[in-house]
């Protein structure tokens, strides 16, 4: 071979060799390019593979949960958050939800799981911060549920203040789960320095709840359909920091205990204060506020509004000079605005809760035995 032939098939394999490395770059910007690019769920359903960690997760991840919440400390998508420092002392709480069907009227599994975990927090008076979110997902739900669920999560979390910051994501096999269950877990700053607690109440104290009570567990009984009633009703899922803080701010130390009246409702609430505080609860029947669809539903299925779940209620035990100054807080605020005194703390008898019957009796308010309702939350 000349020289001049040598070097022009040099030239030919360097040719060749520029022309593959263009074409392995050109594959290698279309895969950065498709890596870059907004994901789209294309599945209709949820599948074992959206569960199994690969590429399938990954776009679950991107293209639902992180599409839906979008906050920068969820963005990195690490296994964990890292969040600046609260400066005060933090409020920290969990909680699950496993309610059947996942969309009720007023709510669904999504909005529920905010706001009961924001709740929980605003019981303590916490403002509320972070909250993580675990799905266990089943099998075959609809992608078009699980948007709905995630959409109405950020609904209720921007609602409320609070940041959802990181979470986890488990697939099981059909039927081993109710379409979706939601694990959260919430983190609050208390910055007021008052102790708030159930063995707080004192004899003399006044005893409030923030509204209508029981809805949210009738609402549920109902849309599962297998009770044939029909009620115009709606849950009462909704945060209530805002109504704490508003407590707080007219009543400061005068506010001995909150609680969200959820599994057990009022009367669950009312009798762990009385044997929490060794006091007794007197309450008023004719005070408690109940819609008249609760208290129908409630006597056609032979129960007491008083052990349905609420999902937007709180027991409030404030001292009794400023049961007033508590309810015009409460009823000023749209998500209290129903608030009414329903009873007193007295000395006698210990740990009791007694009922001041409308037709001018007293009974005893115990707790349930057994699980005599369905299952709400």
């Amino acid at each position: 071979m000349t020289t001049d032939a040598r070097h022009e098939h040099d030239a030919e394999r360097e040719r060749e060799r520029d022309a593959e490395h263009e074409r392995e770059q050109r594959v290698l910007d279309r895969i950065d390019r498709a890596r870059r690019a907004r994901p789209r769920m294309r599945d209709e359903r949820i599948t074992m593979a959206h569960g199994a960690g690969g590429k399938a997760s990954r776009t679950l991840i991107e293209a639902v949960f992180l599409e839906a919440f979008g906050d920068p400390l969820l963005a990195p998508l690490e296994d964990q958050a890292v969040c600046p420092p609260i400066g005060c002392r933090t409020a920290f709480t969990t909680d699950a939800y496993v309610v059947s069907p996942l969309f009720f009227p007023g709510g669904d599994i999504g909005d529920l799981a905010v706001n009961g975990t924001v709740n929980d927090l605003a019981m303590s008076g916490a403002r509320p911060l972070y909250l993580s979110a675990a799905f266990v997902l089943e099998e075959g739900l609809p992608v078009a549920d699980l948007v709905r669920i995630t959409r109405s999560m950020a609904a209720a979390a921007e609602a409320a203040g609070v940041r959802i910051v990181t979470g986890d994501t488990k697939v099981v096999e059909r039927g081993k789960a109710d379409g979706c269950y939601v694990v959260t877990a919430g983190v609050g700053a208390v910055e007021h320095p008052y102790e708030l607690g159930a063995g707080c109440a004192r004899p003399g104290d006044a005893v409030l709840v923030s509204g209508p009570i029981g809805e949210h567990g009738t609402t549920i009984m109902l849309a599962r359909g297998d009770l044939d009633l029909d009620g115009d009703l709606v849950s009462d899922t909704a945060p209530l920091a805002g109504p704490v803080a508003a407590l707080i701010a007219a009543c400061g130390p005068g506010v001995r205990c909150l609680r969200d009246a959820t599994r057990g409702g009022v009367a669950t609430v009312l009798n762990e204060i009385a044997a929490a505080s060794d006091v007794a609860i007197v309450i008023d029947e004719t005070s408690v506020p109940v819609r008249p669809a609760v208290r129908g539903a409630a006597e056609i299925l032979g129960i007491d509004p008083l052990y349905v779940a609420c999902e937007g209620r709180m027991v409030a035990v404030v001292e009794g000079a400023r049961a007033d100054t508590a309810l015009d807080a409460l009823r000023a605020h749209p998500l209290s605005a129903g608030a009414e005194i329903i009873g007193r703390v007295t000395a006698e008898p210990p740990s009791m809760v007694l009922l001041n019957t409308e037709f001018g009796g007293t009974r005893i308010v115990d707790l349930l035995i057994g699980d005599p309702l369905p299952r709400i939350c």
